[in-house]
């Protein structure tokens, strides 16, 4: 099957008559005439009115974008911005100890989530390395249930968390 470049144009049975303009690995975004931007898989029925020639990206830029993301927050140790809740932004986490003559302890809440940021990357750091590790596969399984078990103990604090994508998940009951 032969790509076609973008500026081809083409007559959809559903659509009409349209020009190519982005073409991915699985399709062609298409401008119709008549109804406007639609994705049609590359192997869609539709009559080629004209052909453009030229070398095809079948690869666009939102999925190299997003496999640059996976392959960084899989491989590197840089850790992404997580916000925290709003409830808790400018707030403060205070520990009074029970004797009142004893003065409390009081830390903005902001270093504090940061705190637990940095344990968590840390964690899946120490996790990455577990993985590319000449280790046997039982004790990579063995350290991997170990870090899950950490990452349970650590699900009170998803509270402070703004969304629950980054929430900590320890392991599921079945």
């Amino acid at each position: 099957m032969k790509i076609l470049g973008i500026g081809s144009r083409i007559d959809h049975a559903e659509y009409g008559k349209g020009v190519v303009t982005n073409v991915t690995s699985q399709h062609y975004w298409v401008t119709f005439i008549e109804n406007g931007l639609e994705t049609i898989d590359l192997d869609s029925d539709f009559e080629i009115i004209e052909a453009a020639d030229g070398d095809v990206d079948t690869i666009s830029f939102a999925e190299v974008e997003s496999s640059l993301v996976r392959i960084l927050k899989t491989w590197s140790d840089v850790s992404e911005i997580v916000p925290i809740a709003d409830k808790f932004k400018g707030g403060k986490l205070i520990l009074e100890p029970a004797d009142t003559n004893l003065k409390p302890y009081e830390l903005p809440i902001d270093k504090f989530f940061n705190k637990i940021i940095m344990v968590r990357d840390r964690l899946r750091v120490m996790e990455q390395r577990i993985n590319s590790s000449d280790l046997d596969e039982q004790n990579k399984v063995d350290l991997q249930q170990y870090i899950t078990r950490i990452y349970g103990s650590l699900t009170s604090f998803n509270i402070l968390f703004k969304s629950k994508s980054h929430n900590f998940v320890g392991q599921r009951s079945k």
